[in-house]
């Protein structure tokens, strides 16, 4: 008799857009739990009968015990014999027998054993399988993404009928697949963003000749030109293509949304394993295009090692793959982007299932490949970064979306946040990789893209003494983290300072700040500045260029100051400004740090005044478990739970807010800020009084009779703010208190502001003076 391995197909719609369980909320089995009640009426098909005597032998061959850890019984009958298949449980060798469990006068001594055998071994594969559920479950949780389960090591070939070994009377469904490898879903903030962008998202046969021709920005337009450095970026590596069309390509599409692509494949071309794999590489390699990865090198090829392409040697294996038999029917490939970074070289990870055409599109799994891997690499010997001194010997390749040609690109501030300094900066700063040292954010905190010009010379005193600048640049995408998560109309006031700073910090980094002396280990803090809205602007899909002005450096014992000044521009027009001042600090300074008061405890104005005021609370929490709430900051912008609230309190008898806030050594920003030197974003700490007050202007009645309003910064407001310590992930807490000062009406407007302070435990450490939040209907007057 023999058995053949069943499985349910976890997802659940469409192709490319199934719905799939949370993994938090259920033990996510490899296959179905063990159901005793399967066995009552099942009916196993068998050859011809031997003799009674020679069946009553009990068998030693251990292919009877023999069950895939994946295998499982799908709900319901099989078709036209009312009976379940039996999953997961090998024939034992040598027996021929028709059995109906039930039936005892048809049951003999050894179809006992083999039915006894068979219970067990299928239970003891459920636990096996709850096991590896929890697994799973505590891997996710902590962030790792675990191999896929166990595949068994027979490979039938897709079409071909049934797997190797198994009978032709089987009755019953098709065998479906496990699920693969769990991949976790991405954040949005730590969504992948492409380097170059297009409206194309399916391609026919003409569009794949052209891109196996290289003809990339023939196909995907004017962003994605290199000015011939793409010539050997082929999707298809040479060979003959293996996708007849592209039918779908999405960005965030995918369960693990990084990514999905969906192709028909060109007929003839699923004879085997390697075929299969082909066309799943080529549908990564084609993935990898339409992000604009090529934009990264000059020159730039496909590499076929996955360990050289990721940089990881546990990468050297081969991608995995298993199919299932079944009778046939028209396919489609269905690619997942589970992983894809730009360090060393760029490179993706991909999973693939070949899906049956279906009514409705619900298709089986018929095969999956899973960790194919496509990297790029720049042309042989060719320079990837700037030379000795800074500055590249020749163009590396990359353009902004206006075609002028960059100095360096997102390539080369993946490396400065993340990777190798000298790839980044220049051979100098080659001693900074893998230990502390100035970075800038990573993640969806990395808000700056391109080095378009530079002027001044590397280490020079002239130029460290203010007489050098440079331009960049910062793409907004609008579906960026920010812009969701924000309870502004555009961007938020974190991302305009962030934006801003990142850039202005870098030119005197990059200029040699700290090269005197390269092997002190030091940390730049932003220690304060001034910042003005000139006019408001909608930053969604725009392009920030940022001019910023190195003013003067300033050395002293243990620490370094550089005072910059700076201009943001969107299409010719500037519209934020401002000066700033950084500091580069020892250990030892920083571990000594006295915040704004000398070392004094300052408490806050509440636990000041005798008696101690009377106090209301807003419920921010509360607000923002409604999804239909308005106005409110949302993800990873959900700085505040609750504020405190003294009405005619304060410093100026306007009203008072409190608020404290928990620091979670697990808060995402600390991944992203620094790297190797994690603080709180001072950004951030704005951004929390920013709410605070936004909550406070939505609770009073001074919004009233506002129709359909929107949260700006206020256009024409500066506002100045100071930092003396910094938040790290062991301080247990944030205390903020705000002092409002005047509460301003205008037609369709009202704007609030305040001096605000920030303490962590024991310590006032941030102070911003004439901060300001306004609210305003859409098209309301000018003040």
């Amino acid at each position: 008799m023999t058995v053949v391995d069943n499985e349910n197909v976890a997802g659940r719609g469409a192709p490319g857009r199934e719905t799939f369980p949370d993994v938090a909320d259920e033990l996510d089995f490899v296959g179905d739990a063990f159901d005793p009640s399967a066995f009552t009426a099942t009916t196993w098909a068998a050859a011809p009968a031997e003799p009674r005597g020679a069946a009553e032998t009990l068998p030693t061959s251990s292919a009877s015990a023999a069950a895939p850890a994946s295998s499982a019984s799908p709900a319901g009958d099989a078709p036209g014999t009312g009976a379940r298949p039996v999953a997961g449980i090998a024939p034992v060798a040598g027996a021929e027998v028709s059995v109906r469990v039930g039936d005892p006068a048809s049951v003999s001594v050894v179809e006992m054993i083999q039915l006894l055998r068979a219970t067990t071994v299928a239970a003891h594969a459920s636990a096996l399988r709850a096991q590896a559920g929890l697994q799973l479950r505590a891997l996710a949780r902590l962030g790792i993404a675990p191999a896929g389960p166990e595949q068994p090591s027979a490979r039938p070939v897709w079409g071909g009928g049934l797997p190797a070994g198994a009978a032709s009377g089987v009755t019953g469904p098709a065998p479906v697949l496990a699920p693969g490898p769990y991949r976790p879903p991405v954040s949005s903030e730590a969504s992948f963003k492409p380097l170059a962008r297009t409206t194309v998202s399916a391609l026919g046969a003409a569009e794949l000749d052209l891109l196996a021709r290289a003809g990339i920005a023939a196909v995907f337009g004017p962003a994605y030109e290199q000015e011939g450095l793409d010539a050997e970026v082929r999707f298809t590596g040479g060979t003959a293509p293996l996708l007849a069309a592209v039918d779908a390509i999405e960005l965030r599409g995918g369960r693990p949304g990084r990514g999905l692509l969906r192709a028909r494949l060109a007929a003839g071309h699923l004879s085997g394993d390697a075929e299969l794999v082909a066309a799943v590489v080529q549908a990564a390699r084609l993935f990898a295009v339409y992000l604009g990865l090529h934009l990264c090198l000059p020159h730039a090829r496909f590499v076929e090692d996955a360990a050289v392409a990721t940089g990881r040697p546990a990468d050297s294996g081969a991608p995995g793959i298993v199919r299932a038999g079944d009778g046939g029917g028209e396919v489609e490939l269905v690619v997942e982007i589970a992983d894809l970074e730009l360090v060393p070289r760029p490179w993706l990870r991909a999973d693939a299932e070949l899906r049956l055409v279906a009514p409705g599109g619900d298709g089986a799994v018929v095969a999956r490949v899973v960790d194919v891997v496509v990297g790029l690499r720049e042309g042989d010997g060719l320079p990837v970064g700037p030379e000795v001194g800074g500055r590249p010997a020749r163009w590396l390749g990359r353009r902004n979306r206006f075609g002028d040609r960059a100095m360096l690109g997102e390539f080369h501030m993946a490396h400065f946040c993340r990777g190798d300094q000298a790839i980044a900066l220049g051979p100098e700063f080659a001693g900074y990789t893998g230990r502390k040292a100035t970075r800038l954010p990573s993640g969806g905190l990395l808000l700056v893209d391109r080095v378009l010009e530079l002027h001044g010379t590397r280490r020079d005193p002239a130029t460290l003494a203010g007489d050098a600048w440079h331009i960049t640049e910062y793409d907004a995408p609008a579906d960026s983290w920010y812009f969701a998560d924000t309870a502004n109309a555009s961007m938020p006031n974190c991302v305009y300072m962030e934006t801003s700073l990142q850039a202005a910090l870098m030119v005197g980094y990059y200029l040699g700040a700290t090269l005197g002396d390269p092997a002190a280990v030091t940390s730049l803090r932003n220690l304060g500045g001034t910042a003005t809205v000139l006019r408001e602007v909608d930053l969604r899909d725009a392009t920030i260029r940022q001019h910023s002005q190195l003013l003067s450096t300033t050395d002293m014992p243990g620490s370094s100051l550089q005072n910059f000044g700076y201009t943001l521009s969107v299409d010719g027009e500037p519209f934020y400004e401002g000066e700033t001042l950084f500091g580069y600090f020892s250990d030892s300074a920083l571990a000594n740090q006295t915040g704004l008061d000398a070392g004094k405890f300052s408490p806050t104005w509440l636990d000041s005044v005798a008696p101690r005021p009377v106090t209301r609370t807003i419920d921010v929490a509360a607000r923002r478990a409604d999804p239909a709430a308005r106005l409110v900051a949302r993800d990873h912008l959900a700085l505040l739970d609750t504020v405190d609230v003294v009405d005619g309190g304060g410093r100026y008898g306007q009203g008072y807010l409190h608020a404290v806030r928990a620091i979670d050594p697990d808060d995402w920003f600390f991944a992203r800020h620094f790297t190797l030197d994690p603080v709180i974003p001072g950004s951030l700490g704005i951004e929390t009084v920013v709410q605070a007050m936004q909550e406070w202007l939505l609770d009073s009645p001074h919004a009233a009779g506002l129709v359909d309003p929107a949260f700006i910064i206020p256009v024409g407001a500066a506002f100045t703010w100071k930092y003396r310590g910094q938040f790290l992930p062991t301080d247990g807490e944030t205390r903020l208190e705000v002092h409002l000062k005047e509460v301003r009406r205008g037609a369709g407007r009202v704007r609030v502001s305040a001096d605000a302070s920030v303490w962590k435990p024991g310590l006032r450490i941030y102070e911003c003076l004439d901060i300001a939040v306004e609210l305003r209907e859409n098209g309301a007057p000018a003040w």
